[in-house]
């Protein structure tokens, strides 16, 4: 592009004819898409929404054996529940009727979207069996509000977070009472809901197909560490999420580059990576979790939970982490929680002075047991 060209835009864009502002950007998507989030509302289109009423249902005529929680995490394999849910969805038609069938393989093309483009989004919670015999999700809907706006942020399809959950719930009232038994309480199983684009056709652009799919699995319970978990900084030379870019967003490409920096912590003795931003070196993300540190305030002396905050896009808009700062607030009124920048330096220094009181991180997948 010619130097006048880049100047014209640049001034184009300064004029505010052009929105560069990607908080605003990505809400303005969610509003046109019809769905507001926590107030649902059906969009006036012709296409097919995402309708968990109309679900066809096929059951499995060769359940499984249901193993214990050690046993299904012994292996190299997720093991899943006997059934899972799946929903197509095309450009010029909407939503396909919702379909629990039998746990299998997908089928993709080679030139399908997700492989190539990285056009995938997914949400994690867990379905509990409480000691009272009942099952429960925690916070569903907030998964599926936030499933919707990690769709919209990279081009896949809208729906009713509502039927969404409904979906969810579907899928535990088949599998949940017979994987989940109520032989052992305080046992659960972890849902995992998909979107793909599935479009087989290789060039960057919008996926005009999608899938839909949502599992459900085990996952392990871990002794906590002895001694805590072992966080090292991250790597000078990589960044796990910035402002402006999707790490606000439960997309497979905030986890797969990761990986090498995880992996090389390990190899030093180290449990996970906790990563900081920008030269001032700001705390945001343990591993895929979300941090807080626990500390005395240096002039009040007052205890504080404290935390990254949301208003930048940088981290997840965690479950848990949404628990725990609520849940401080209501019920510990001798702590301020504060959710800020904040940076290594200034947990070094509380650790030095000896007002640092507990790091520690929350998130979904993995439960550790004290």
């Amino acid at each position: 592009m010619a130097p006048s060209a880049i100047t014209a835009s640049s001034q184009h864009n300064h004029e505010g004819d052009q929105d560069l502002d990607l908080t605003t950007a990505i809400e303005h998507k969610i509003i046109n898409s019809g769905w507001t989030l926590g107030k649902p509302a059906k969009p006036a289109s012709s296409l097919e929404p995402l309708d968990a009423s109309q679900i066809k249902v096929d059951f499995t005529t060769s359940p499984r054996a249901v193993p214990t929680p050690e046993a299904a995490n012994a292996g190299p394999e997720t093991i899943c529940t006997d059934h899972m849910i799946i929903a197509k969805w095309t450009v010029s038609e909407g939503w396909s009727m919702p379909h629990l069938k039998p746990y299998g393989p997908l089928e993709l093309m080679p030139t399908a979207s997700v492989l190539h483009y990285a056009t995938e989004c997914f949400e994690g919670l867990k379905c509990y069996r409480g000691f009272d015999g009942k099952l429960r999700l925690f916070r569903s809907r907030r998964n599926a509000e936030r499933m919707l706006m990690s769709s919209l942020r990279i081009s896949l399809p809208g729906f009713d977070p509502c039927e969404l959950e409904k979906l969810m719930i579907k899928l535990l009232s088949v599998d949940g009472p017979r994987w989940i038994p109520r032989s052992r309480p305080g046992t659960f199983m972890y849902l995992r809901p998909t979107m793909i684009g599935t479009q087989s056709q290789l060039g960057v652009m919008c996926s005009r197909e999608a899938m839909l799919f949502i599992i459900c699995t085990f996952m392990p319970q871990l002794d906590s560490p002895q001694g805590g978990m072992r966080l090292h900084t991250s790597p000078e030379d990589m960044v796990r999420a910035w402002v402006g870019g999707f790490g606000y967003a439960k997309v497979g490409a905030n986890y797969g580059p990761s990986l090498l920096a995880t992996n090389e912590a390990r190899e030093k003795g180290y449990h996970q990576i906790l990563w900081l931003y920008g030269k001032d070196m700001e705390c945001t993300e343990a591993g895929a979790s979300n941090f807080f540190v626990v500390w005395k305030n240096r002039d009040t002396g007052r205890t504080e939970v404290v935390t990254a905050p949301l208003d930048n896009r940088l981290i997840l808009d965690g479950v848990t982490r949404a628990s725990v700062v609520e849940l401080a607030r209501k019920r510990c009124p001798e702590v301020d929680v504060i959710e800020r920048k904040y940076t290594i330096v200034e947990v070094m220094e509380a650790y030095e002075e000896g007002r640092l009181m507990e790091c520690f991180a929350a998130g979904t997948a993995v439960s550790l047991l004290s």
